[in-house]
């Protein structure tokens, strides 16, 4: 399992999983995984997260790209 970029978005309204995942519960995994900014090609150590939307579980990690920018990663097979 790899972990690869899926989104971005400002603090506070970033669409996930079909909603605004700021909308949502984060509940920490205590997982940590490195990723790599899609455009400064940085790496990065951000924590894996748990969400329910709708009776399902999603997990994804996520941090701040930049100042008030948020990445978000899912897990992929591969």
């Amino acid at each position: 399992m790899a972990w690869e970029y899926e989104t971005f978005g400002p603090d506070g309204q970033c669409k996930l999983f079909g909603v605004n995942i700021f909308d949502y519960d984060w509940q920490t995994t205590g997982k940590r995984v490195k990723i790599k900014d899609p455009i400064y090609h940085q790496d990065h150590t951000f924590e894996v997260w748990q969400v329910e939307i709708d009776g399902q579980i999603h997990r994804f990690a996520t941090g701040e790209l930049s100042n008030c920018v948020w990445g978000f990663y899912l897990e992929k097979d591969g």
